[in-house]
């Protein structure tokens, strides 16, 4: 008797077991993209209003359109201009803080264009591929791309400078280092991309 009731005991479990990893594989794709892609994914959910299944359509198939895309290494010579070219926006952010700003967006075009991602004149399909690779630092360059114009304070420009920084420093540093700074593999909750 005892034995019936260990072996019904162990199936039980092995049962249980089984349909909590096959429920997490098939609703996987959600809490994947949400790891991939962390605070874009919730600025995507919300211009989708709260529609989470046409919010994961979009990231995946923003994976599936920029997925493959290897970034190009720097040379060295590209990284202290684009370095200089920084520290020149920063310092045009005292005199000019919209300057300052239209020079940083420029910059990161000009940089994820040469690391190998769009260079089309649609700053959405740009970001679109970055948020692929760097989501948890494309938010800045979109609020330097929106904040260089318009009504944005001067606080609002210092703290979109600062946020796109994460993006450059990112962009700048992938390649050469052989640091991956590709969000491709992460785990929700470690690493940085």
């Amino acid at each position: 008797m005892t034995t019936a009731i260990i072996i019904i005991a162990v199936v039980a479990v092995v049962a249980v077991a089984a349909f909590f990893l096959l429920r997490g594989r098939l609703a996987g794709g959600g809490r994947s993209l949400r790891g991939r892609f962390g605070p874009e994914y919730d600025r995507v959910v919300a211009r989708h209003g709260g529609d989470t299944e046409a919010a994961e359509r979009e990231l995946d198939d923003r994976v599936k359109r920029h997925g493959a895309i290897e970034e190009r290494p720097l040379t060295e010579e590209a990284r202290a201009r684009y370095a200089a070219r920084w520290a020149g926006a920063q310092e045009l952010f005292v005199e000019s803080p919209e300057r300052s700003l239209t020079e940083a967006d420029a910059l990161l075009a000009d940089l994820s264009r040469e690391r190998g991602f769009p260079d089309g004149e649609n700053f959405e399909d740009r970001t679109d591929a970055i948020s692929v690779h760097h989501a948890a630092h494309v938010d800045g360059y979109r609020r330097v791309h929106t904040a260089r114009n318009g009504d944005a304070s001067t606080e609002d420009r210092r703290e979109a400078l600062i946020e796109a920084r994460k993006l450059f420093d990112a962009l700048l540093a992938g390649g050469a280092s052989g640091r991956e700074h590709s969000n491709r593999n992460l785990v929700k909750g470690r690493g940085t991309s």
